[in-house]
């Protein structure tokens, strides 16, 4: 018996595919059209201050691209290997990026070095305030109450002697590094490692099993985002090793007009509901094991 070859999928079968996306829902096509990202065009390039081309080499994925790539980031909390994964397999993502079947995806670590030269010129958080103007220009007011979270983006990891990841923890620069420009450059001094853990299942019995955790290096991207738009309203990014409540602060939108908050006990201490309650922002008390939720305090829990 004789199998013929699948038929390459046409035109017209992506178009279908599309449709049917657009049909059940598709959040990012939904972005796609309340938020220019064109808008951001001069912003990144002045920060990235591309080589000149004509230099050859290969010439640098487009800066807005890679700027909807960091949302999805931050959207889905993905790693950078992730995220090269999930361009490549996912019709919306990849519609949402603009790439076509055949195209070129930006790879993990083309993801890591367009974050790296934001994160090093301070330029994230202005371009994240301008992308929460725009949404709010078009009539998406942060009105559902907020989600707070943490996500690792793993980086390269770096293979250091001893001696060099000593001179890192004392803020120093290695003498080889420093006296090799080309190495220094190609380092990454400001990734921590971390663990990162898995939620803890239970057994038939109801107790928990064991924790299982794996070490990461790298980063972390904290996001505040309304809860009913899923629109980013504020991002920072630390080290993995960032303890996620020291961010809280910076994280809360108190332009959101609804009053509950929703953030891992991560966030949770007694230092960040006395700073929230001193400062008139929601306070903190506990939601359904692992979660939070914060809430004016002239409401009952």
């Amino acid at each position: 018996m004789r199998f013929g070859m699948a038929p390459s999928p046409g035109l017209f079968d992506l178009d279908e595919r599309y449709a049917v996306l657009s049909k059940t829902g598709d959040p990012l096509e939904q972005l796609s059209t309340v938020v220019d990202f064109e808008m951001f065009r001069a912003d990144l390039d002045a920060v990235l201050r591309r080589s000149d081309r004509s230099k050859g080499g290969r010439p640098p994925m487009d800066p807005v691209l890679m700027f909807k790539v960091l949302v999805l980031q931050s959207l889905y909390g993905l790693a950078d290997e992730q995220t090269e994964f999930q361009i490549r397999g996912r019709l919306s993502f990849m519609r949402f990026l603009g790439l076509e079947l055949h195209g070129g995806v930006p790879d993990a670590r083309t993801i890591w070095l367009f974050r790296e030269h934001l994160t090093k010129a301070k330029a994230v958080e202005a371009l994240f305030a301008r992308f929460d103007a725009h949404v709010k220009e078009r009539g998406y007011l942060a009105m559902g109450g907020q989600m707070i979270d943490a996500s690792i983006i793993e980086a390269p990891r770096q293979r250091n002697t001893d001696a060099e990841k000593d001179d890192l923890k004392e803020g120093r620069i290695p003498a080889e590094w420093a006296a090799k420009p080309a190495k220094l450059r190609q380092k990454d001094r400001d990734g921590r490692w971390t663990l990162k853990r898995g939620r803890r299942k239970k057994r038939q019995d109801g107790s928990l099993m064991i924790e299982i955790a794996t070490p990461a290096y790298g980063y972390k991207s904290h996001i505040g985002a309304d809860r009913r738009f899923r629109f980013i309203r504020k991002w920072a990014v630390t080290d993995a090793a960032r303890y996620d409540g020291r961010e809280l602060g910076g994280l809360l939108d108190m332009s959101n007009t609804a009053s509950s908050v929703w953030a891992d006990t991560a966030y949770r201490s007694a230092k960040n509901e006395k700073r929230i309650s001193q400062g008139g922002h929601p306070s903190l008390f506990p939601f359904g094991g692992k979660d939070c939720a914060l809430k004016t305090q002239n409401q009952t829990s």
